[in-house]
């Protein structure tokens, strides 16, 4: 029994019919009306048969196309010469082509873009007789293609327009971090001075700082400190910071009462839910004949070390000294030393001292920096700075955050030629 099966001779109501109808088409029917377009030529391109699916695409008749035209004739100008020159040699010899782009021209003149796979039909001898070709509307996949065409050009506008934007912004930033900085340090005779800055932030905006100036006579103030953060908020505490330190030393030469000022300027400024601090040592140096004096205060920050002219190395002990932004009544510890020939005093921030080293990335730390400074004395401060700067550098991406570096010294009695060193303020 047949009434549960589909198909020819099933019983299932209405498929007999269907089944029917599709055998009921001949071949022409299907040849005319085929959802693609199909045509044949003679060898020498003459259309001989053509469907009405591709006559009624191109807005012709069957009178004016077959035994009088050619299949390049059907193509626009840029169609025709590829098809003379590439589409119709190469099928000569390989004897099929499919999936051709071209364009064929409508009898309105507009375009038509095709695909076209032709073959050619040969005799039983292996002549070539006649080339079948099908042809089938690309319009939609043309539109489709034009389209991301389009949206990969807006990308590429947009990307080149970023990537001006960024150039643009990492110039700004650029000129903003060395207005954060001292373009050179001053002379200061019989003084030789180095310093050196090395910005982590990818946007080359450093929170580290430090500046030297003159305050009058042989007296010259100095600081060194670092912010909290990096990028544009960094910068802006760092500006804050820079200059309230300028004033007010310039006002009050004593470091303590410079960095008590800070810290009220901090607090009165950052408030509420967005506090900002940072860590500083600030100092005056004054020149005495062949000493230098130095009164300096710290707050927060790493201590200063000396690096003496007999090979010994002290740190300036600043233990106690409070963060600077935080309380009303912080804590400010100063410290005293007298620099003598071969002397250098470094100030540095905590991006050296917690530089990642070795494979278990452990901190740099205070010892070893004190053992490596050691291993530097007496060294005045440009070799001092030289040398830390290739220790920086070979930290590779365990040197995490920004570093600065600032060094001061008498130059020894036995090497007087090189007496000064005016370092570079660019960020590394």
């Amino acid at each position: 029994m047949n009434a549960g099966k589909g198909g020819p001779g099933g019983g299932v109501p209405g498929t007999d019919a269907a089944f029917s109808a599709l055998l009921e088409d001949s071949a022409e029917d299907l040849y005319e009306s085929a959802p693609c377009g199909y045509l044949s030529t003679l060898m020498d391109g003459t259309i001989a048969k053509i469907n009405a699916t591709l006559l009624g695409w191109l807005g012709l008749s069957r009178d004016q196309v077959v035994g009088r035209m050619r299949f390049g004739d059907l193509l626009t100008v840029g169609g025709k010469l590829y098809h003379e020159t590439h589409f119709a040699p190469l099928l000569r010899m390989q004897g099929h082509l499919g999936g051709i782009a071209l364009e064929m021209r409508t009898a309105t003149g507009s375009r038509l873009p095709v695909l076209v796979t032709s073959t050619v039909k040969r005799t039983d001898g292996g002549e070539p007789l006649l080339i079948r070709t099908t042809v089938f509307d690309a319009t939609d996949r043309r539109a489709y293609e034009e389209e991301l065409l389009r949206a990969r050009r807006a990308a590429d506008e947009a990307r080149r327009q970023a990537e001006a934007e960024r150039e643009r912004l990492h110039e700004a930033l650029a000129v903003l971090q060395h207005s954060l900085l001292p373009a050179a340090l001053p002379d200061i005779p019989g003084v030789e001075t180095a310093c050196y800055y090395h910005t982590a932030s990818a946007s080359r905006l450093g929170g580290d700082f430090y500046d030297l100036f003159p305050l009058g006579g042989d007296r010259f103030a100095f600081f060194l400190g670092d912010v909290c953060g990096k990028g544009p908020q960094a910068a802006a505490l760092t500006s804050l910071t820079r200059y309230t330190l300028r004033a007010a030393a310039l006002h009050d030469s004593d470091p303590v009462a410079n960095l008590s000022i800070l810290n009220t300027v901090l607090l009165d400024r950052y408030t509420g839910d967005d506090p900002r601090y940072c860590t500083a040592v600030a100092g005056v140096l004054e020149r005495t004949g062949d000493t230098v004096h130095v009164h300096l205060a710290s707050g927060g920050h790493p201590p200063a070390l000396v690096l003496r002219g007999d090979g010994r190395v002290e740190h300036l002990s600043t233990r106690g000294g409070m963060l600077i932004g935080v309380l009303p009544s912080a804590q400010f510890v100063p410290a005293r030393t007298t620099l003598h020939p071969g002397d250098t005093l470094l100030l540095y921030t905590d991006g050296l001292t917690e530089a990642r080293t070795g494979d278990n990335r452990e901190l740099y730390g205070d010892e070893a920096l004190e053992s490596f400074a050691a291993g530097l004395a007496p060294a005045p401060p440009r070799r001092v700075v030289e040398a830390l700067t290739r220790l920086l550098r070979g930290f590779g991406d365990g040197l995490e955050d920004d570093t600065a570096l600032l060094a001061l010294g008498l130059p020894s009695r036995t090497d007087r030629t090189d007496r000064t060193d005016t370092g570079s303020a660019t960020p590394a």
